[in-house]
């Protein structure tokens, strides 16, 4: 499959399971704990904007041309911090109304954004040397643990 063709199917499903997980959920009145984790990843995601310019941001795998390798912020600690605050938030969501599809749809969103960041590693691998190092010294996508 062509690259940038996988990049976009990659970004259709992380879009898709994130709106059947809200569609399953509908808005209701969340436990303080489900609001909680939803409000940090929220948090989680504006801290990691605030240390990546809109100019080098980009939602598909796909590394934009000029981009530069961002090793501040959340980024100081784990390789794909976006991809972390979604799934806090998505968090949050299933278990404010745990369910056994929820769960499966969670996991399916896990799953991909974890080729997600595998596809844009490889990218990264080829462009820039630093980020070799980079990998040694990160996580993937939980601080401290993967």
């Amino acid at each position: 499959m062509k690259s940038q063709t996988y990049s976009y199917l990659l970004v259709s499903l992380q879009f898709i399971f994130i709106a059947i997980l809200l569609i399953e959920h509908g808005l209701h009145i969340p436990s303080n704990f489900a609001l909680f984790i939803f409000l940090l990843g929220c948090g989680f995601g504006l801290y990691t904007v605030r240390h990546n310019p809109l100019g080098n941001f980009n939602i598909t795998p796909e590394i934009k041309e000029n981009a530069s390798l961002i090793t501040t912020g959340a980024y100081r600690y784990i390789r794909h911090p976006m991809y972390f605050s979604v799934l806090l938030m998505m968090l949050g969501i299933v278990v404010s109304q745990p369910a056994i599809l929820s769960l499966f749809i969670y996991m399916l969103l896990v799953v991909t954004l974890f080729l997600k960041a595998q596809k844009e590693e490889m990218l990264w691998i080829k462009q820039s040397c630093e980020y070799q190092n980079y990998r040694q010294k990160t996580k993937r996508i939980i601080p401290f643990v993967l």
